[in-house]
């Protein structure tokens, strides 16, 4: 089993995308995706685990609606702490 981290990717020097790696299953791979709102997309495993989100306007995103996605699949929410590199940024 894999914990939960952050991912930040950087284009000119400034944060251009965001993945929140979710605990899962080690060699667990996306099967599917589904968007929850823009700027927010969850991936799932092939047995509809969700694996991870991805962040695509990571500066325009608060973390109240990365957490309201979080709600919505069951997994504990984010914190301020978690999220503190990519504020840093």
């Amino acid at each position: 089993m894999q914990d939960r981290y952050l991912e930040i990717t950087f284009r000119k020097g400034k944060p251009f995308a965001a993945y929140i790696y979710l605990s899962r299953m080690t060699g667990s791979t996306v099967s599917t995706t589904k968007k929850f709102t823009e700027g927010i997309i969850a991936d799932f495993d092939n047995e509809n685990n969700v694996i991870g989100l991805e962040i695509t306007s990571p500066a325009q995103t608060p973390i109240s609606a990365i957490n309201d996605v979080l709600h919505q699949l069951h997994v504990s929410p984010i914190s301020e702490q978690e999220l503190a590199p990519l504020k840093a940024a």
